[in-house]
């Protein structure tokens, strides 16, 4: 299908990937794998033939068709959804017209018997001939079928595409490609603005179609489910094998433990026979023996065990001034869309230091929370921001900030301040753009650069407090793991938006689910609630696969906004009864102790029984505190 030979890309003088080769045939669901920057985007462009290598060749069967879905899309505004869908049949749609205009035309005519009447009756047999071939019957009910597959309703059809965020056009660039009947399809990071469903609805789609597939993703489950083959790009060479992504790895692995135990062992042999050159050498009847050991040593093909490319970015993000205790307070916020209510009587609380997660499917309006909070949406309702609050927010789309026609430094530059603006270079070189990377235009950058330097551009300005929206699009998996590390170590508070388990596994201490307009909150990690929902992972929810929880309309005592801050007011005192209990519990034992090994020294301590009895009488009251707090509370909940 396709025959790649001798392939070579530099930009700069450094070789992205040198005098690579492959072929690809029907069938191959291809996991093309590597970290940022590392040429995964420019082998798609080069396979879709949108530029040319440096040197090498594509060969490709006659007349294939190939599809390819970029990061980056432009739209033609005016265009309903539907409407631009129906882009993937452009040949049916030029039938359409044929048909119409032949239709039209014999119904002006009256001059049955002519020829030229004739010929129109021919042409309409052979366009409607053809028009029933390529499916021009059955394209729009195939059309919506993938609209639904990839998450529109109905209702959605007839909207302009104007009015959808950029992740939802990626949706409909991805339905027409998939509607095009393509030989092969190049698909850039498509999982990236799908939610769960769709997610599973493309892996069915994907694992049955007959062409051949290339796949750049950094989602390892999707790619176990879908791809039957790993090409790894690392360092200017690729690493191809039949095998998907896990499978994979844990082959590379072994291979180069085999080379390493390989390299040991010819090492030995080139320094025995090095010692033996060195002894031969010295006697003139030994001295043909050591030409011939030098000679058999010169052709000994050297063993090379591959190399790994373990550079990553270096990230710490520094709390600026500290906030009051309370960051964010909402009070029966509720926020729509037109007719469509997204939230609907939302009261949170927001503490300094707390580490909150927002999960749920997309549309339930974690997104739109998010945004509200850091003043970017009107709402309904109230929301007080905290005292000496300072919000550093990374949007899902944080990449479309940025200004393509700029270069990295001055994006950097531009955003700096008197006081940061000769670090820029060192921030810049810990999110791994060095040298003269930095003049690089932000339009050459791949999703990954660009989300690297949209990071690197929050360090520019302070904050205590770090919303992050889907941070882990687009990054590798080494990326992922440093960006983790960081946010683990951030002092400051954090409320994190994500749909991936191993990221959020141990960032955070209390998990928000959106659902129906409302959220549910889980006191403690994302392990806790994945527990309470009886899952193994978000998968299972959304699919439905786990027992559906009924979201019972709550009692008035849970519902009123004054009771939930009781309830925390009172969790809060209990806490902090039981740890001084537990110190006077202690204290108390510690002093029994000493009365027992040594009474009449323990008791000439001056003020001995003073104390002693105080300690006793504060024990049995903070006991009735207790004991009247959890009264409270037990009603309360």
């Amino acid at each position: 299908m396709l025959n790649i030979h001798n392939l070579s890309v530099a930009f700069g003088g450094e070789y992205l990937f040198e005098e690579i080769a492959f072929r690809l045939n029907g069938g191959d669901r291809v996991g093309l794998i590597g970290k940022n920057g590392a040429g995964k985007s420019t082998l798609l462009k080069l396979l879709s033939k949108e530029m040319d290598p440096d040197t090498g060749t594509i060969a490709m069967e006659k007349d294939i068709k190939i599809g390819f879905l970029k990061q980056d899309i432009d739209f033609e505004y005016g265009r309903t959804v539907l409407e631009e869908s129906y882009q993937a049949f452009q040949e049916l749609k030029s039938l359409e017209i044929q048909l119409d205009e032949i239709n039209q035309a014999l119904t002006e005519r009256t001059d049955y018997e002519s020829e030229s009447y004739n010929q129109l009756m021919v042409d309409l047999t052979d366009v409607t001939h053809r028009y029933e071939i390529l499916g021009g019957y059955n394209y729009q009910g195939d059309t919506e079928k993938v609209l639904l597959g990839l998450g529109f309703k109905r209702d959605d059809f007839n909207k302009l595409t104007d009015t959808f965020s950029g992740g939802w056009r990626m949706r409909i660039e991805l339905a027409k490609l998939l509607l095009q009947n393509n030989d092969v399809l190049l698909l850039d990071e498509p999982t990236n603005h799908l939610d769960i469903e769709s997610i599973i609805w493309l892996e069915q789609f994907l694992k049955s179609y007959p062409g051949a597939v290339v796949i750049v993703s950094h989602d390892k489950m999707f790619l176990d489910n879908v791809t039957n083959r790993t090409i790894e790009i690392s360092l200017g060479r690729i690493y191809d094998y039949n095998k998907p992504y896990s499978k994979f790895l844990k082959h590379r692995k072994e291979i180069k433990e085999q080379q390493l135990s390989a390299q040991k062992n010819q090492e030995k042999q080139i320094q025995q026979t090095e010692r033996l050159i060195e002894k031969f050498r010295a006697k003139a009847s030994k001295a043909s023996m050591a030409q011939s050991l030098i000679k058999k040593l010169d052709k000994i093909e050297r063993i090379e065990v591959d190399e790994d490319d373990n550079a990553v970015m270096n990230v710490r993000f520094p709390v600026s001034i500290a906030p009051g205790k309370v960051v964010a307070e909402l009070e029966n916020l509720s926020k729509s869309y037109g007719s469509k209510q997204v939230l609907s009587g939302i009261n949170l609380l927001v503490e300094r230091g707390s580490k909150t997660a927002f999960v749920g499917q997309n549309g339930q309006g974690k997104t739109t929370l998010a945004k509200i909070v850091v003043g970017e949406l009107d709402h309904g309702g109230k929301l007080k921001i905290g005292h000496n609050v300072q919000i550093g927010y990374f949007a899902q789309n944080q990449a479309e900030y940025l200004d393509g026609d700029k270069t990295i430094l001055d994006t950097m530059i531009d955003a700096a301040n008197e006081n940061n603006r000769s670090k820029v270079r060192d921030i810049l070189g810990s999110f791994l753009f060095r040298g003269d990377e930095v003049e690089k235009h932000i339009k050459v950058l791949s999703g990954g650069e660009r989300n690297r330097l949209a990071l690197a551009k929050m360090l520019l300005q302070p904050f205590n407090v770090l919303i992050m929206d889907e941070p882990t699009n687009h990054l590798d998996i080494k990326s992922k793991n440093v960006l983790k590390q960081a946010l683990q170590n951030f002092e400051g508070t954090l409320v994190l938006v994500s749909h991936d388990r191993d990221f959020l596994q141990g960032l955070t201490d209390r998990v928000y689910e959106f659902r129906d307009g409302n959220i549910k909150e889980y006191l403690g990690d994302i392990d806790f609630y994945l527990e309470q929902r009886k899952a193994d992972d978000f998968r299972k929810i959304e699919k439905g696969e786990v027992q559906k929880q009924v979201w019972k309309e709550v009692a008035p005592k849970q519902n009123d906004y004054q009771a939930q801050k009781r309830i925390k007011s009172l969790k809060n005192k209990l806490s902090g009864v039981e740890k001084k209990i537990s110190q006077l519990e202690k204290d108390i034992a510690t002093i029994d102790h000493d009365l027992l090994m040594d009474y009449d020294a323990t008791i000439a301590k001056q003020g001995f029984f003073d104390d002693y009895q105080a300690k006793k009488q504060l024990l049995e009251s903070l006991m009735e505190d207790w004991e009247k707090l959890s009264e409270e509370l037990e009603q309360l909940i």
